[in-house]
């Protein structure tokens, strides 16, 4: 399993186990070092922007000290929602490792299929690349927030 994503997979567990949000965790990397972290605090913070793509995004500007992140690479538990696709546009990411697809996240609630539509991405027109890795673990993750009896959802 990849190094990174692991971590990623760690932030999801985390933010479970703290009822901060779904199951989604991040991690931006720069040159192999993790530079920002982050998981979903929607419900901890009462804020809809809070998804974990962009809470690890706004720690790595911070830590690095510059919103271009085109040096970086993202590792998130879920293909990222229209929200973080376009986060990850604006601070120039390139490339980033998903574990679960926008079908697994809409089978627990978190359906972003209207916004999907309404933005119709054209991966032909991208310079994002995204790649699929380490789904089942990620998926794991899934289970684990499903089960949880004491989840809002949102």
């Amino acid at each position: 399993m990849n190094t990174f994503m692991k971590e990623a997979i760690k932030e999801a567990i985390d933010g479970i186990s703290n009822g901060h949000g779904g199951p989604f965790g991040a991690v931006v990397v720069n040159n192999g070092i993790i530079v920002g972290r982050g998981h979903n605090l929607v419900i901890y913070t009462n804020d809809p922007t809070s998804h974990g793509e962009i809470v690890a995004i706004r720690e790595a500007s911070k830590f690095l000290n510059r919103f271009d992140l085109s040096d970086c690479e993202l590792y998130t538990t879920c293909e990222p929602c229209p929200m973080c696709y376009g986060a990850i546009h604006w601070a120039r990411i390139k490339k980033v490792y998903f574990g679960c697809t926008k079908d697994d996240a809409r089978r627990l609630g978190f359906d972003d299929e209207l916004l999907s539509q309404i933005l119709k991405r054209d991966d032909n027109l991208s310079y994002i690349q995204l790649i699929q890795v380490d789904r089942e673990e990620c998926y794991q993750v899934f289970l684990e927030y499903e089960k949880d009896e004491n989840k809002i959802i949102y």
